[in-house]
């Protein structure tokens, strides 16, 4: 395995602060979280103490509204730190974003009450989050979702079980999307619910082909109760505010899924350039030179692709389209990339001893987390011909 460090995208960033924050995270990734990643990953260690580091330096809520300890950082910038904290591991640049989704919802649509509350616990007191929104039989089809929350009194009891959850039994605080009405998405709620709450328990995490080190576990609700004052929203208004948290969720897993990419291009770089055959670096071989230059083509187009979205979204503009448009490419892109790199290194690629192969492991869950990329497609199609008549 190489001990070369990636060398720096060369980012366009809108001030010197964003220049001096992603230059912090570079050396944040350096120090704490890439020397011992393919090790954490290998032994399903979970980095908890790099969580805490990272509320400590302001990387946990770096979009939200500096009145309750975010960043104010525009999306353009988050999602670049994203992309560099999951080029050092994925289990640490997604579960930022897994964290700053389980934000989403108080920050849009909680009451000033509960955003004073809560807020600045959540996004810089070193708490951790999770979404709670699939189940066992409700994942692509969210809308059909069947965990109950029944109203006593001013308090709520909720009953069900909740899958796929990230951070699944490690997280501080769970927003939790509950039927609190009708079948369908006008039934649904939305919650904030404590980690540590009676009722409340933890499966044992799945064991997964990659992001060994991210527990995802299912997370059992047996009468949990929360307070009425820990209802996010309106009554029925869950699904909308779920809709609103994936399609910022979305982009966040696009520029994961570009700093996945990038650094297996990196490997693969140094590979080429250090491997000879023939009496030549490998990488002098016009086979293998065309194979790199479509790696970086994908990797430039999918970063201007999230990035487009996001600046959408951080001039008010709707950006749905392009979320899902940027879910889509960049992380087919992540999995096209990362399986040439490992064919770039050959055998080397497909052993433990060099990063690439866990990189490709670790690509395969981009294509399927927070809407898979076939609902992505009828995301975009719908955009453009309207619902489907049938």
């Amino acid at each position: 395995m190489t001990d070369r460090a990636p060398q720096p995208v060369d980012r366009q960033l809108p001030t010197e602060e964003s220049r001096d924050l992603l230059a912090l995270v570079r050396e944040i990734a350096q120090r704490e979280i890439r020397p011992r990643a393919a090790e954490e990953e290998d032994s399903g260690r979970f980095p908890r103490e790099v969580f805490t580091l990272l509320s400590e330096a302001g990387l946990l809520g770096l979009p939200y509204d500096g009145r309750f300890g975010g960043g104010e950082q525009p999306y353009e910038v988050y999602l670049q730190v994203l992309e560099e904290l999951a080029a050092a591991r994925l289990t640490v640049g997604l579960g930022v974003s897994v964290h700053s989704l389980a934000c989403h919802g108080l920050a849009g649509y909680g009451s000033k009450e509960q955003q004073s509350a809560h807020l600045p616990e959540m996004l810089g007191g070193g708490l951790l989050g999770a979404y709670c929104l699939s189940e066992p039989a409700a994942g692509s089809d969210a809308a059909s979702l069947t965990t109950k929350a029944v109203r006593e009194g001013d308090e709520w009891v909720i009953t069900g079980t909740k899958a796929w959850i990230t951070h699944g039994g490690v997280a501080d605080f769970y927003t939790v999307l509950a039927r609190t009405g009708a079948p369908g998405p006008k039934g649904i709620t939305a919650f904030l619910v404590p980690g540590d709450v009676e009722g409340l328990t933890a499966a044992v995490p799945e064991k997964k082909m990659g992001m060994k080190g991210s527990p995802t576990a299912q997370l059992h609700f047996d009468g949990v109760r929360v307070p009425d004052s820990r209802r996010i929203g309106e009554e029925g208004q869950g699904f909308t505010i779920a809709l609103a948290a994936l399609d910022a969720g979305r982009l966040g897993i696009a520029a994961c899924a570009v700093g996945v990419a990038q650094a297996a291009l990196d490997e693969a770089v140094t590979y080429a350039l250090d491997r000879k055959q023939f009496g030549h670096p490998i990488a002098d071989f016009q086979g293998l030179r065309f194979m790199l230059a479509d790696m970086a083509t994908k990797i430039e187009a999918g970063r201007a692709l999230y990035l487009a979205a996001a600046r959408l979204r951080d001039a008010g503009k709707p950006f749905s389209r392009q979320a899902a448009m940027a879910k889509l490419f960049c992380t087919d892109a992540a999995m096209s990339v990362t399986t040439d790199a490992v064919q770039i290194l050959g055998g080397y690629g497909y052993t433990a001893d060099f990063p690439v192969e866990r990189l490709m492991r670790e690509a395969k869950v981009l294509q399927i987390v927070e809407g898979t990329n076939q609902i992505q497609r009828m995301v975009i199609a719908r955009h453009l011909a309207g619902p489907e008549t049938r």
